[in-house]
């Protein structure tokens, strides 16, 4: 798959991890403009070593900021934060283009969840309501 083609996937799914946004957190629904989506060929090796993740653990996405929750009342005149999503893992681990935008959405709305500040913890409860067919509506398409 070219970078380009993948970059076009990384659009559609923005826009997919927007409206998943809006309805997971519509205190931020206009925030992910403030952040910046970036695509990387891999995951840095020196992130996965302080991650403590050996082959073949991987990373699709990574958040590098400040979250809101930890910005105090002095907090400005910063670059914007940045999500990079990694097409490296994405396409080898995805069986189709669909299977992408999937994940690519997915990894968005997971790292926009560190920006405005929740743990693993607490995303992984939303991810298994809304992702895996836990709200009790019986579908697991995501929001």
């Amino acid at each position: 798959m070219t970078p380009k083609r993948f970059d076009a996937l990384v659009a559609e799914a923005r826009e997919l991890a927007e409206e998943a946004i809006e309805q997971v957190w519509p205190q931020y629904g206009r925030e992910l403009q403030n952040v910046e989506v970036v695509v990387a060929d891999e995951p840095p090796p020196e992130t996965l070593r302080e991650m403590g993740m050996t082959p073949p653990e991987t990373l699709y996405g990574l958040y590098d900021g400040v979250p809101l929750n930890e910005r105090g009342w002095d907090y400005g005149n910063a670059l914007p934060d940045v999500i990079s999503i990694f097409r490296g893992p994405i396409v080898r681990d995805c069986a189709d283009e669909d299977e992408i935008v999937q994940e690519v959405s997915y990894t968005i709305v997971h790292e926009f969840a560190h920006y405005v500040g929740m743990t693993e913890e607490e995303i992984q409860e939303i991810e298994d309501r809304f992702w895996y067919g836990d709200d009790g509506e019986g579908d697991d398409d995501g929001p």
